[in-house]
């Protein structure tokens, strides 16, 4: 499975036996349920993972499109958070966007059309990235993650994190958003600078990325984590997030050797496909 497979690369390449909580963000990869993933916590061995946690499930209108597209994935989260009524928010995104496109994109959500869900990290920056006035379309793969992570990286110094919540959902840890957006959209509305709007969503993704590695740690007495996922390119959120972790007394690891993005995955399924019994 591909994000145990991110996860089986970090240990390798570490040198870990035994069991670890993983936290595997990206933008896509194949989910056991059918979505498409991309934020999830794993308890996970070489021979094996828990779904631990994860990100709230979205449409992601278009499928491929709405990759190169983020403006679709800001559709997404403001039509989650607001309902359809989103457009009426007078926030400058809603205010260039067609109102036609938009109401397209809505009827795909709303009837299945081409929309499949999916808990990405890299979908969220796409959907922040476009909803805050950075990029509403792609040339090459993050670029709009890329930018909102230079935004954040030029704010001044911010200790603000935007909220998301965190609850208890079919057995498993659920991240959710609505707060988060509801407090950009707040943002957005006083002219807060992008910039530190950016910094303030890595400052909240930190948090609550820390909180829920501290649940796992209370549910499962594991304190080494592996973080692993082309997100984890994103220094600043790397940097912050190994740092917060290490001060809640978790030893953390992460890769520098092998990729952490999907040019590490073939070591990962290697290590565990070595444990298959046939």
């Amino acid at each position: 499975q591909h994000h145990h497979a991110h996860i089986a690369s970090c240990m390798a390449e570490n040198a870990i036996d035994g069991r670890v909580i993983g936290f595997a963000l990206d933008g896509t990869g194949y989910g056991t349920d059918g979505a498409v993933w991309g934020g999830e916590a794993l308890l996970a061995s070489y021979a094996s993972f828990e779904r631990a946690g994860h990100f709230e499930y979205v449409p992601l209108p278009g499928g491929a499109a709405a990759i190169r597209e983020p403006w679709r994935m800001g559709v997404s989260y403001l039509a989650h958070t607001f309902g359809k009524n989103f457009l009426d928010l007078n926030i400058p995104f809603t205010n260039k966007i067609a109102r036609e496109k938009a109401e397209t994109i809505l009827r795909m959500m709303e009837r299945g059309v081409n929309s499949p869900l999916t808990s990405s990290c890299g979908r969220l920056f796409d959907g922040v990235a476009a909803i805050i006035g950075l990029r509403d379309t792609v040339a090459y793969e993050a670029q709009a993650a890329m930018e909102l992570e230079s935004a954040a990286l030029a704010a001044p110094k911010d200790a603000r994190t935007y909220p998301f919540s965190l609850s208890r959902e079919n057995d498993s840890w659920q991240i959710g958003f609505r707060p988060l957006f509801e407090a950009i959209v707040n943002d957005l509305r006083r002219t807060t600078p992008v910039e530190t709007i950016s910094l303030r969503f890595h400052n909240g993704l930190v948090e609550i990325l820390s909180r829920l590695a501290e649940r796992l740690r209370e549910e499962c007495s594991l304190d080494q984590i592996c973080l692993s996922g082309g997100t984890f390119q994103n220094a600043c959120l790397l940097s912050a997030l190994v740092q917060k972790l290490e001060a809640n007394g978790f030893e953390v690891f992460t890769q520098s050797a092998v990729p952490a993005g999907d040019g590490g995955l073939s070591l990962g399924q290697a290590l565990a496909a070595s444990c298959v019994t046939i």
